[in-house]
């Protein structure tokens, strides 16, 4: 049944999608478009996937801000699902409180604001004040669990509809998502762990000038309710005033963003695993603010450590070595062609072996990305567990480059702060510091040469689902 209602409220804009290239879905030229109807149906949109509860905007939250994947007005209308979906009632929330504290939110708070700051696809935001500090409130949804749980049965069964008519990584790949998702949900619905790791990561970049990261308020921390500090600040998606006033600077805004998450990858293992705009911001004061620990991923070392080596064996030429890596990391789908495998690390390794200097290899890694991703793509190549996340974040880091700077260059950006941090990233992997500054160069060129991937990826993801997912449709509709 719920997938039957996901389909009913989906198919209707899938449709009018196809339309605009085939007025009759099949054969037909595509009918013209106004923005006006282009903003109505983005809002549609939106609505069609609020409506369809925490896993379809948590999957819609993997386009926010990738206006190189999804033009305007829908991409500024995806970003609106991060802190906009609609809210559950006061009486709703004040019922969860009481369930929360065993009193009313009205003693337990100096003040609480019943209208929402933002509402989230699990929790809703409600400002307040506790021992004379301003705060917020983060409060789970009533019966979020039993819907999460819904929605993901449902998604297996239309990826299971569609699953013979893509290839097998992209389905390996869906899954992978599905599954990861379900792993993780359950610990982003207890509040008391998300205090955890927020606590954690605050430690961790105790010591940044530019990173800020907002306490918790340890004493009303409760399973279902999670008090911090409130930080004052814009998204980091909507900071073209800020940008044309010279309030900040988009450059030192995507360093911030590049520097939050190469620490959190390479040197903490604790990575925040929900990248998108609408949990990162920058406060009154320039520095970038990280929002929402519900869904944190430890990284193992050994898996650090396996993706440095294998950059280590790039360098020596070590073709055997890095094909290895690549099934140690779990990229590589169970019973593939290791001689296609080969084919594509050589390629990587020729060009990290190359007399150049550091301005052409970069250029050279770029270029490379572009153009092995007609063949890679269709690899038997796979985004396990961790990797699913630095992927994501790949997508939020090129999408607010794209958006502020027309030339964004994701290697110019990593490479610097992975040459500043290799002493502590090689530290934490327990590796020797010989040769430490060639071995941050190759990572930074690894991290950027990710950035240009995803990109191209994300293209390809949208258009192959599409070109799939419209003739099942179609051929049901009456």
């Amino acid at each position: 049944m719920r997938a039957f209602q996901i389909l009913l409220r989906v198919l209707p804009l899938l449709l009018s999608f196809r339309r605009d290239q085939r007025r009759w879905l099949l054969s037909g030229k595509g009918l013209p478009r106004t923005q006006a109807f282009h903003a109505a149906r983005a809002e549609r949109m939106v609505h069609a996937l609020a409506s369809l509860g925490p896993t379809f905007v948590k999957l819609a939250q993997l386009f926010a801000g990738r206006a190189d994947i999804i033009p305007e007005p829908y991409v500024s209308a995806i970003g609106t699902l991060t802190d906009r979906v609609p809210g559950v009632t006061p009486e709703k929330i004040r019922a969860s409180l009481i369930d929360s504290y065993g009193a009313p939110p009205e003693t337990v708070f100096e003040w609480f604001d019943v209208v929402p700051l933002a509402a989230a696809s699990l929790g809703q935001v409600h400002r307040a004040r506790v021992e004379g500090r301003e705060v917020v409130v983060k409060v789970l949804r009533p019966g979020v669990e039993k819907l999460v749980a819904g929605d993901i049965h449902a998604a297996r069964r239309i990826l299971d509809l569609v699953a013979s008519r893509l290839n097998p990584p992209h389905v390996a790949g869906l899954r992978t998502v599905l599954d990861e998702f379900e792993k993780r949900v359950a610990d982003e619905m207890d509040f008391r762990q998300e205090a955890r790791y927020a606590q954690q990561v605050r430690r961790n970049f105790a010591n940044s000038p530019s990173i800020r990261i907002p306490e918790v308020i340890d004493a009303y921390t409760r399973q279902r309710a999670l008090v911090l500090e409130f930080i004052d600040g814009r998204r980091v998606d909507q900071l073209g005033d800020w940008i044309t006033t010279g309030r900040v600077q988009a450059d030192d805004v995507l360093r911030s963003v590049m520097e939050l998450y190469v620490q959190m990858m390479m040197v903490d293992g604790l990575f925040h695993a929900d990248p998108h705009p609408g949990n990162v911001f920058v406060d009154t004061q320039g520095r970038l603010t990280l929002l929402d620990f519900g869904m944190v991923v430890e990284v193992p070392v050994a898996t650090r450590r396996t993706l440095v080596q294998t950059v280590f064996a790039s360098i020596r030429g070590d073709v055997e070595q890095v094909v290895d890596g690549f099934y140690a990391l779990g990229l590589i789908e169970p019973g593939a062609d290791r001689a296609m495998i080969v084919t594509l690390a050589t390629q990587l390794i020729e060009l990290a072996n190359e007399r150049t200097t550091a301005v052409e290899r970069i250029e050279r890694v770029t270029r490379l990305a572009e153009d092995v991703m007609a063949t890679l793509y269709d690899f038997p190549v796979l985004l396990p567990g961790d990797m699913v996340y630095f992927a994501r974040t790949a997508a939020l880091i090129e999408g607010l480059g794209v958006r502020y700077d027309a030339r964004f260059n994701a290697i110019r950006f990593a490479t610097p702060i992975v040459l500043r941090l290799r002493r502590e990233i090689l530290s934490s992997l327990g590796e020797p510091l010989g040769g430490e500054r060639d071995v941050a160069t190759a990572i930074g060129a690894t991290l950027g040469s990710l950035v240009a991937i995803a990109r191209r990826a994300g293209r390809e993801v949208v258009t192959t689902l599409a070109a799939q997912l419209i003739p099942v449709f179609t051929s049901k509709a009456p």
